[in-house]
């Protein structure tokens, strides 16, 4: 698998030069593959936010190096590319109001393109590619920003990502604030940007049981370490890991690790939207009637 993002010991300090300095990372070893929906979970103060910002140059490592594509950002040294890195990652902040600043939702979409040295006619194109990608109707970009629902803002916010066609996206609390359903309906369209276009996602979110269902891999902080990194499989079977970094275990893996222990499923591949475990236990069932058939 193609790498989009390599974390070699990277440490990060906040104010390194003075008194009050605080480390925020400590010796992070991450990949993140290209195409690939990472979902990344940890306690308050684990380091997650100061992680996604270091993915597209908005902080510098303070030590160790961060490749993403062809950009390497080292510590103590200038940073190369920062303005086409910034294109190729979009980064959503966890409220929609730090990036909808115009007095109308297409300019703050066309404000990205335009930045980067599109024509005006161009951003608009893009800027209604975007709106259609996430399921907005075109109508809305005549609208102040502030006059959408939670939503609609949250995902305006990534539709002005969308506009600049990054490479890849990273999002911090996308559902935060969101009711269920608005998560949900949000999740499904990120889902789709990795699977259909081919998108590199990285989604941090407190809701593990609702992204478990899509993400191809997990990634846990914990005290600005990277306490666990790995597949699904791997997180299931390392689940005791979870509460030593103040989390507490997913219910969809609760009932993954309950089936395997009840049908000796260890090893298989978990599933864990509801709908998926209701149909694995169906099917168990289902062969467990069969056997007692036979041997009857």
């Amino acid at each position: 698998m193609d790498m989009a993002i390599i974390l070699r010991q990277v440490s990060y300090m906040y104010d390194a030069k003075s008194l009050l300095k605080q480390t925020a990372l400590e010796h992070v070893d991450l990949e993140f593959g290209q195409g690939v929906l990472t979902g990344i979970a940890g306690a308050s103060g684990s380091g997650k936010s100061t992680l996604l910002q270091l993915l597209n140059g908005i902080l510098l490592p303070t030590e160790g190096t961060v490749s993403v594509l062809d950009v390497t950002l080292a510590a103590g040294k200038k940073p190369p590319k920062l303005r086409s890195l910034r294109k190729r990652v979009g980064l959503v902040f966890q409220f929609p109001e730090q990036q909808l600043f115009a007095a109308t939702l297409e300019e703050d979409l066309c404000f990205g393109p335009i930045n980067f040295g599109v024509s005006p006619a161009e951003a608009a194109s893009q800027a209604r590619q975007a709106m259609q990608r996430m399921g907005l109707d075109e109508s809305l970009l005549a609208r102040h920003p502030l006059q959408l629902s939670g939503g609609q803002r949250r995902k305006a916010a990534i539709a002005s990502v969308l506009a600049m066609d990054p490479d890849i996206l990273v999002l911090d609390e996308p559902g935060a604030t969101l009711d269920q359903e608005s998560r949900a309906e949000l999740t499904e369209l990120l889902c789709k940007l990795c699977r259909e276009e081919g998108k590199t996602v990285i989604i941090v979110t407190h809701r593990m049981d609702e992204l478990l269902p899509y993400a191809d891999r997990w990634v846990i902080m914990h005290e600005g370490q990277a306490a666990f990194s790995g597949t699904p499989r791997m997180l299931v079977d390392q689940a005791e890991k979870l509460a030593g970094c103040g989390l507490t275990i997913p219910q969809p893996i609760g009932y993954w690790l309950q089936l395997e222990k009840a049908f000796g499923l260890e090893g298989e591949s978990p599933c864990f939207s509801p709908a998926a475990l209701a149909a694995r236990l169906a099917r168990l069932i289902h062969a467990e009637k069969r056997k007692e058939r036979v041997y009857a």
